[in-house]
């Protein structure tokens, strides 16, 4: 069975009511209210259906362990906050607060927490943050036993896009758990299927709750040099390599109004770097501040569903910079883009690369995200930088130029 479609934008309740359908389907039912409704499995929304942020169940316990869970991997303000609503819910206060998913299941009816519960041979309550529109967006479910234990992650695939990012997460995991990091700790697959159409993979929690220790720029920089050579390496002129030709194979798949001139500068990329060797090898491909902690006993990292064996070695450092940058706190995108690429030699230099293949690199990776942005039609789904020519085309042909 294909998975349906989720239209690309929706508002927030829209949105929550689509999830419902998707994860409860007839003759189950999930409806959305502003009160409680007597008798039924409830999950509580909060703060409310216009700005839905976090999903919890009804049960004191189990909600209460969701709220510190969301809370954990955050600031320390984000902690305390989150503490303190965790108090209220297993105080018996969830009641008075919030609106309601109210979940209508038959007896026998198929549900994603049944389907969840047989996977694990366990019952599950389960709760979810509501994360920003994008083309990626998925549900991601926090699995708890009644009595507030968290189990595991699921992550439900509910479209094309994201159930092929849950089949290469799976896929991911299981080569980096043969090759055997030293300096990063890795999410365990637990189990994965295939549920109405949709991809489900189901990961073992990281021990966010382990004493927060600072991370500091050689900690990061030596764990991102081992995951770069974690399946070994290898150097070529850039047009000539596999991960080129990968490149401007997923360009052409793509459409969109950005695609030609995007086109047109990796053509004029191909001929300008003609003759400089890049090293290939391996990159997380979305590694950001919110999707690491840095603990007494290790570096967890999350979100593996992009990573890629001979892409240019140091895009992950150069994601990290960008993304810190243009999404918390916000900077000029278009600003943060240019300088990426004047940073490059200074923020590769670990990596044993040269300044003039580190601004090669930097300005292959400015059109690596774009053509990513551009194949998974972030610009449609909403995403607030899913524009290329706004911010990454600009910063992109203004690099070419200066090489």
């Amino acid at each position: 069975m294909t998975a349906p479609a989720m239209p690309a934008t929706q508002p927030p309740g829209d949105y929550l009511s689509e999830v419902g359908r998707l994860l409860w389907p007839p003759p189950a039912a999930a409806t959305l209210s502003k009160r409680s409704v007597p008798g039924e499995s409830q999950l509580i929304v909060l703060p409310g259906l216009r700005r839905p942020r976090l999903i919890l169940p009804a049960a004191r316990q189990a909600s209460a362990s969701a709220v510190r869970g969301f809370g954990e991997p955050g600031s320390a303000k984000a902690r305390l906050a989150a503490r303190a609503l965790a108090m209220m819910l297993a105080g018996g206060l969830g009641r008075f607060i919030g609106d309601r998913l109210t979940l209508a299941a038959p007896a026998g009816a198929a549900t994603v927490q049944s389907y969840l519960a047989a996977m694990l041979d366990q019952p599950v309550e389960i709760s979810m943050q509501v994360g920003a529109a994008r083309a990626n967006r998925k549900p991601v479910l926090q699995l708890l036993t009644p009595a507030g234990d968290t189990v595991g992650f699921a992550k439900i695939g509910v479209n094309p896009l994201t159930n092929s990012l849950v089949r290469a997460e799976r896929a991911a995991l299981g080569q980096l758990a043969a090759w055997r990091l030293e300096l990063m700790r890795l999410p365990r697959v637990l189990a994965s299927g295939s549920w109405n159409g949709l991809e489900v993979l189901v990961l073992s929690p990281l021990p966010v709750w382990e004493r927060r220790t600072p991370l500091r720029p050689d900690r990061l920089t030596a764990a991102l040099v081992e995951l770069a050579g974690v399946a070994g390496t290898t150097s070529s002129a850039l047009a000539a390599s596999s991960y080129w030709r990968q490149l401007i194979g997923r360009l052409e798949g793509a459409s969109g109004p950005d695609q030609a001139a995007l086109s047109e500068s990796l053509s004029r990329l191909a001929t300008t770097a003609a003759r400089e060797l890049i090293t290939f090898g391996s990159w997380h491909g979305d590694l950001t501040p919110w999707n690491i902690t840095h603990t007494s006993t290790g570096l967890l990292v999350w979100d593996w569903e992009r990573f890629t064996v001979g892409a240019p070695i140091g895009f992950d450092a150069l994601h990290y910079w960008l993304q810190a940058r243009v999404v918390r706190p916000r900077e000029d995108p278009a600003q943060a883009a240019r300088r990426c690429v004047a940073a490059a030699p200074t923020l590769l230099q670990p990596f044993a690369v040269s300044p003039a293949q580190a601004r090669l690199t930097a300005i292959a990776y400015l059109a690596d995200l774009s053509v990513r942005y551009l194949a998974d039609r972030q610009e449609e789904a909403g995403a607030r930088l899913g524009a290329p020519r706004q911010w990454l085309l600009p910063a992109l042909k203004s690099a070419i130029d200066e090489v």
